[in-house]
């Protein structure tokens, strides 16, 4: 079995809590995880994203319950800024990046800046 770097456990656990429609277990975060990791090791990356406010726990009867405090959305365009920011190129990933884009996604995106505000 391989094992997951904690980055991309945090990343599966935050896709697996924007799925849900209420708070869930973590029984219930297990079974959602693929290859599921030991039960303590989610508890630590829990404890991760519940430091960085991505998280809430809140107690019901007798089990803690988990869910997101943060826009799925969010979350991916964050993804998206950080190699942005700190590529030496900006010009040339945003570039790369819109070249990978399907004619739905491009359309998309055209629509999208052309309808936004412009910010100064």
């Amino acid at each position: 079995m391989t094992r997951r770097k904690l980055g991309q456990l945090e990343a599966e656990t935050l896709a697996v809590l924007a799925g849900q429609d209420r708070p869930v277990t973590i029984p219930a975060l297990l079974e959602g995880l693929v290859g599921p990791p030991a039960r303590t090791t989610v508890h630590t990356v829990l404890a991760r994203l519940i430091d960085k406010d991505m998280v809430k726990r809140t107690l019901q009867g007798r089990r803690y319950m988990y869910e997101l405090t943060v826009d799925e959305s969010e979350l991916a365009a964050e993804k998206m800024f950080s190699p942005l920011r700190s590529a030496n190129d900006p010009t040339l990933v945003l570039s790369q990046f819109a070249r990978g884009l399907d004619s739905d996604e491009s359309e998309m995106l055209r629509r999208i800046l052309r309808d936004s505000p412009e910010t100064s």
